[in-house]
């Protein structure tokens, strides 16, 4: 090991040791409940919120595929902004009306919402398993993305394998001991070192490699004008109307996202989220930096065999390993926060739902069996994910580029139904199972997008009409547990 990679490594273990440090005390002399383990017990206020919800909008993507994405592609990836900035107006006026109906019926996640709403079990199982499916795919992708970061950082001197296993230890121990309240702390130290790094690297690239980011912009008009304009330099997949309805698909699915719905419960109240919903865009605004480095790495190495790694190929080669060491770190981290999260999410799904017997199960269940079961299927899902990520890594992340175009399909079952008295259970179902069908067709058949148009939005489109259409001729349904109205007037 070289002299830099020690510097680097040696760094990178003792932030380890304190995200696990962090992690573990956040949970010290909490009450053992499952509200508090999946929820925070509803109690985190409007910073702890914003930065947990921001540690799942910047993810190791942020550091990885958005840097790709800009050397790949070009102007396509500020999909990325849009969607996040666009799905957080939705959210200033669903989140409070989502928290406040949850905390009314005493909810913990998506599964809870739509069978309370159709009183239907079943339909409870069926969310909380498609979520599952589109969920754990995310979580091999974080593992590996910190091996990718990790193995980058330390100049290769860590295996990619051995960062993937680090990864699963140091989430699954604060995840276990202090469940979503864990992974909002870690936030703090994640979020802190994230802003830093990419400050500096707006700054420190373009002066670094050219005369400031002027001259960078004005080689880019001269040079690269492709990337500049849809679709892009990706051979026409990415057009204007493939970026429009991916943003609104993404803009609606946020709102309804497993792991979103996790913040807007850890709320200890609706004007908490409202507040979120004001800041974290601009917190998006750090996104342009790594796509602004992407670009940078178009002329400063053209020819990369592997363009995720566009921004770790420039920082590894001009900064001092002490600071590759910090921007490293918190890329690591940016992929333990989102992965700890989804962990929590899925672990609530089956520990409540599924093997909890549902709300109704959950009444005869004590607190700490139910616990219990989330924090082992959070074990298991882990190690499957680990598993996945050593010895098959392209086999269920292929199924992540399905992630919001399968969890689109829950809309109205999740959100839809809220607003609307007479979307019945069968209406639900047999929308959902048309829109998923639809989704894994398209997919398999390689007309994803269709005619320019993202997938996922035209299987949401149709999924509304049969809902609406089967809701119609059943009569609609009886069964209404809190109508929107009442949750909007007694919103605080």
């Amino acid at each position: 090991m070289t002299g830099r990679a020690v510097v680097a490594v040696s760094l990178f273990t003792v932030a380890m040791l304190a995200t696990v440090v962090i992690g573990v005390l956040s949970g010290r002399g909490r009450e053992r409940s499952m509200s508090e383990w999946s929820i925070s017990g509803r109690g985190l206020g409007t910073l702890f919120v914003l930065l947990l919800m921001a540690g799942e909008s910047y993810t190791s993507f942020s550091f990885l595929g958005a840097a790709g994405w800009s050397y790949r592609y070009g102007v396509p990836i500020f999909y990325l902004i849009a969607y996040l900035s666009t799905g957080l107006v939705a959210a200033y006026f669903l989140a409070p009306l989502i928290w406040t109906y949850c905390a009314r019926h005493h909810l913990m996640s998506i599964a809870d919402i739509a069978e309370h709403r159709f009183a239907s079990r079943r339909l409870g199982i069926v969310v909380a398993l498609i979520c599952t499916i589109f969920l754990v795919p995310y979580v091999q992708l974080q593992i590996q993305g910190m091996g990718v970061v990790v193995n980058a950082m330390s100049y290769g001197s860590v295996d990619l394998r051995v960062a993937a296993v680090v990864s699963f230890v140091v989430a699954e121990t604060f995840v276990l001991t202090s469940g979503l309240r864990g992974s909002a702390w870690v936030s703090v130290l994640k979020d802190g070192l994230a802003v830093l790094s990419v400050a500096f690297l707006a700054i420190y690239v373009p002066w670094h490699y050219f005369d400031g980011p002027g001259e960078l912009l004005d080689r880019m008009v001269a040079e690269k004008p492709r990337w500049l304009t849809f679709p892009g330099a990706g051979g026409g997949t990415f057009g204007a109307a493939w970026f429009v309805s991916t943003v609104v698909l993404n803009a609606v699915t946020i709102g309804i996202f497993p792991t979103t719905v996790a913040g807007y419960l850890s709320a200890a109240n609706p004007t908490a989220l409202r507040r979120n919903s004001i800041f974290l865009p601009w917190y998006q605004l750090l996104l342009v930096i790594p796509m602004f480095i992407g670009a940078a790495a178009l002329f400063v190495v053209p020819h990369l065999s592997n363009p995720d790694l566009a921004l770790f190929d420039l920082v590894t080669d001009s900064l001092p390993p002490a600071v590759v060491a910090v921007i490293g770190i918190a890329g690591a981290l940016s992929a333990i926060v989102p992965m700890s999260v989804f962990l929590v999410s899925i672990g609530t799904l089956w520990g409540r739902t599924i093997l909890g017997g549902g709300l109704k199960g959950s009444t005869d269940l004590s607190a700490n069996r139910q616990r219990t079961r989330s924090q082992l299927v959070c074990l298991i899902v882990g190690a499957l994910a680990l598993a996945g990520a050593l010895f098959s890594p392209s086999a269920l992340v292929n199924l992540s580029v399905l992630s919001y175009e399968g969890m689109a399909q829950l809309v109205p079952a999740v959100l839809l139904g809220l607003y609307w008295r007479r979307l019945s259970t069968a209406g639900v179902t047999a929308g959902l199972i048309t829109g998923t069908a639809i989704v894994l067709l398209l997919h398999l058949l390689g007309k994803d997008p269709l005619f320019g148009m993202n997938g996922g939005l035209i299987a949401l489109l149709v999924n509304l009409l049969v809902a609406t259409s089967v809701s119609f001729a059943a009569g609609g349904s009886a069964v209404v547990a809190s109508p929107v109205r009442r949750a909007i007037s007694e919103s605080p």
